[in-house]
């Protein structure tokens, strides 16, 4: 197997919302867009994502009334202070201040207006390349 790229589809109540709230804070940029879904990509590493109206036909049946939940979308960034400040400054909705768990992972939140969760983390201290 060969993965080209990595995408994460969510079903949403609420498409355009979900958007804006990725394009205007995460930079998220619109790759395709119609009626009920939008495409959305970034110019590094971060997984595309695909956005999917509650109730799309598109879906099979089983699938089709249930929204995106009890997931967190991670993105691993540096400078965490200066982007949870830029973001604080924006108006994002941080709904967990930044903090350093024990093992030294460095991460805040943001929750769109569709209920998903997007963490950015960075790792205070540089990995143990000889650990195994």
């Amino acid at each position: 197997m060969n993965v080209t790229t990595s995408t994460l589809s969510l079903t949403v109540a609420d498409v355009d919302a979900s958007r804006d709230f990725l394009c205007t804070y995460l930079s998220y940029q619109v790759a395709m867009a119609a009626d009920g879904f939008a495409s959305l990509t970034r110019g590094d590493a971060a997984a595309d994502i695909v956005l999917l109206r509650r109730g799309a036909e598109v879906l099979p049946p089983e699938q089709r009334d249930r929204l995106a939940t009890g997931l967190i979308l991670a993105l691993t960034v540096t400078g965490i202070e200066t982007e949870e400040r830029r973001l604080r400054e924006a108006g994002a909705p941080i709904t967990m201040p930044l903090r350093q768990e024990p093992w030294g992972e460095r991460l805040f939140q943001l929750t769109d207006p569709n209920g998903i969760v997007v963490q950015l983390v960075e790792w205070a201290a540089p990995e143990d390349e000889n650990a195994a």
